[in-house]
């Protein structure tokens, strides 16, 4: 079974569609068929069951798919590896970032590259939801998020940035009267939630109660700042936000007001303490030197 043939298999496994298969992988659905055939011959034995509504994994495919899975990772890992080091290129380090004021950051980016020419970063977005769960599975070395970080096996490193609090409502909301609200405006108004995260780490984004005791109301479940707006713009919830949103995710159907008693919101770079390395201790070091950043 060639490389192709493997990431073939093992990408119909995960997705149980031919069509999609074909799709993702460009290749007509004539090969994904071809190289699954072929693969049942060599071992002699169906690896999905098939039907003209759908497509499942035999006993012996969940099998294969979980002994190849880790050999094939592993193999993309060395040719990755390999790859990088033929352009003179000895780590990769993997940012996470909850914030999505990348070009504010460039300062530590730069400063990272100067130094260590033989690291290169990849700079990616982090889900609110699940929030380590990227650090904790090994796909990400460091995470940018919002403090406070409360988890024995994490790390908090420096503070690179704090950033003032700003309330997204629909460009035709009642409160776009005022030039600005206090934190117990958000009482009188529902407000978004999300999954599988802290309790403690959501009250540091939006605080459970206003600073007089009231209850601040937890609305529908949303998975990504996308959702937040479309519903913040159809005035269904309000939405606290970090002030950077008023730069880099202006709508014409969002206006963000500016919340006067609140917090600014930091963000620090966050590790999984066993997985610290000299990558992860040189970004570190870049931000403690060039200290927290004015937005």
């Amino acid at each position: 079974m060639d490389l192709r043939d493997i990431e073939i298999f093992l990408t119909l496994a995960e997705e149980l569609h031919f069509g999609r298969t074909a799709e993702l992988l460009r290749v007509s659905p004539a090969r994904i068929t071809q190289a699954v055939k072929k693969q049942e011959r060599q071992i002699d034995a169906p690896l999905f069951e098939r039907t003209t509504r759908t497509v499942r994994l035999t006993p012996l495919g969940r099998q294969l798919r979980d002994d190849l899975s880790p050999v094939y990772a592993g193999l993309q890992d060395g040719l990755r590896r390999a790859r990088l080091a033929a352009q003179g290129v000895t780590a990769v380090l993997r940012v996470g970032m909850m914030s999505i004021n990348a070009h504010d950051l460039r300062p530590y980016w730069d400063t990272f590259r100067t130094r260590h020419p033989g690291y290169r970063m990849q700079i990616q977005h982090a889900s609110f939801v699940d929030p380590f769960a990227g650090l904790r599975g090994g796909d990400l070395d460091v995470l940018i998020c919002w403090l406070p970080v409360e988890e024995p096996d994490l790390t908090v490193g420096p503070v690179l940035f704090a950033d003032a609090r700003v309330l997204a409502v629909a460009a035709d909301h009642e409160l776009t009267r005022r030039s600005s609200v206090s934190l117990d405006t958000l009482a009188d108004f529902q407000h978004s939630d999300a999954p599988s995260r802290p309790d403690y780490w959501a009250e540091g984004f939006v605080p459970s109660h206003t600073r007089s005791g009231q209850l601040i109301e937890r609305g529908p479940l949303v998975r990504n700042a996308e959702e937040i707006l479309a519903l913040a713009s159809m005035g269904q919830i309000v939405n606290l936000f970090p002030a950077h949103m008023r730069r880099y995710w202006g709508r014409p159907d969002i206006v963000y007001l500016p919340v006067r008693d609140v917090e600014a919101l930091r963000y620090a770079v966050v590790w999984r303490t066993e997985a610290e390395n000299e990558l992860i201790r040189a970004f570190a070091r870049v931000v403690t030197d060039l200290g927290t950043l004015s937005l």
